[in-house]
């Protein structure tokens, strides 16, 4: 399964952003690097995939995309 990080600015300026095929608390850390502290967090949703454990030993990293 890919991994990846959506994120979306609504018209507010408030900073949406969820994973996907990021297991494990992994999913926290790739979000930590990528948006710094996370300082202002107004709320963290827990998905299904945040509860499954990552493959032992793995250590993969997201890579960004452009276009």
């Amino acid at each position: 399964m890919e991994q990846r990080i959506d994120i979306t600015i609504d018209g507010s300026g408030k900073i949406h952003a969820a994973t996907e095929g990021i297991k494990g608390e992994m999913c926290l850390d790739e979000l930590t690097e990528l948006l710094g502290e996370m300082d202002g967090l107004e709320s963290l949703t827990r998905t299904d995939e945040y509860y499954q454990k990552s493959e032992v030993g793995e250590k993969s990293r997201v890579r960004g995309r452009q276009g």
